[in-house]
């Protein structure tokens, strides 16, 4: 690859694939709907990757792609999921081909396959989840088929699905701990801690998508394949909460609550906010998804991608966990 493309390439995962690219000797051009970093070393292009006339710009030259972009998951917003997830998809497809770009590594997610129950490591060859928990699922379900279906003899593409992505610049995962904690929300368990889980670090997540850009072209191995990349090292979920807050100087949860105990409040709750949202928007800590994300096992396994792609963590847990937790200095305990 002598020159990507990082669509979504200002957000936490696609800046570090920029750096990764950056690193190896890339020429790196960055689309994204605003620009929230400088490098002398990145062509920036701003736009609605939904028009196709804003991103072929972008694509000018370009070997490779790397779909990243979507709003977060805690958007809430179904319209806006659809648009960008599936109907944006869509249009960077057309706009790689009429571009003459024929690599597309998306960036999919271990979600598609999580209907809200306990999930085993589950292979790539599970089905999709017949229940999506939110309209964020729902919507990858939707993008990754049309970009495994778009892969053909002369268009090539794979999507890689990470799970629980963590790591310096995570906008989501330990801020919003560290916020519960601060707010004393985080004393207690959902359930009595025993449900396994994967969490990634973002330098493997990186790997991994370098790995299936590298396995992408004619007759190569990636082709019109989907990934699982974690850290191979399921761990129980509130150990691993504990693990980052007590890393921040704060205590790790230890009282357990009943989980189907906690699952119906939540759905009161939501019932509660539905009633009053035409007077006031509440956001609930503990919605009935993050409950069962909280409180169920879904980990899944990479042996297709360690098998296939050569793929192994280059981070450890522990070590994911150390390095994570000193890239937020002011969010110990104390700080501010």
């Amino acid at each position: 690859m002598n020159k990507c493309l990082v669509i979504g390439g200002c957000g936490f995962l696609g800046r570090h694939i920029v750096d990764k690219l950056l690193e190896r000797g890339c020429s790196v051009n960055v689309f994204d709907i605003r620009i929230t970093f400088d490098s002398d070393m990145v062509t920036f292009f701003t736009g609605d990757l939904c028009k196709k006339q804003d991103l072929l710009p972008a694509l000018q030259g370009v070997d490779a792609v790397f779909h990243v972009a979507s709003p977060p998951p805690s958007s809430d917003n179904k319209a806006l999921f659809y648009r960008v997830n599936y109907e944006g998809t869509k249009s960077i497809i057309e706009a790689c081909k009429e571009a003459g770009v024929n690599k597309l590594i998306l960036t999919s997610s271990c979600s598609v396959l999580y209907g809200g129950v306990d999930i085993h490591n589950a292979t790539e060859d599970w089905p999709y989840a017949e229940t999506p928990q939110d309209y964020y699922t729902e919507t990858k379900i939707l993008q990754e088929k049309v970009v495994l279906a778009a892969n053909s003899s002369d268009f090539h593409t794979v999507a890689i699905r990470p799970h629980g992505i963590f790591g310096p610049r995570d906008p989501q995962m330990v801020p919003t701990a560290i916020e519960a904690a601060r707010a004393g929300k985080m004393k207690f368990t959902i359930g009595f801690g025993k449900n396994t889980v994967d969490f990634t670090y973002v330098d493997n997540v990186v790997h991994g998508h370098i790995l299936a850009a590298e396995n992408l072209g004619a007759g190569k191995v990636a082709c019109g394949k989907a990934y699982h990349i974690t850290n191979d090292e399921p761990i129980y979920f509130w150990t691993f909460i504990g693990k980052i807050l007590q890393g921040l100087g704060y205590p790790a949860p230890r009282f357990p609550l009943p989980y189907t105990l906690i699952l119906l409040i939540s759905y009161v709750v939501a019932l509660f906010c539905f009633l009053l949202k035409p007077f006031v928007t509440i956001r609930p800590t503990f919605s009935p998804m993050r409950v069962r994300l909280a409180g169920t096992a879904h980990y899944y396994s990479c042996e297709r991608a360690k098998k296939e792609l050569g793929y192994r963590p280059l981070v450890k847990l522990d070590d994911a966990v150390r390095l994570t937790c000193e890239s937020y200095p002011l969010l110990r305990c104390g700080k501010s």
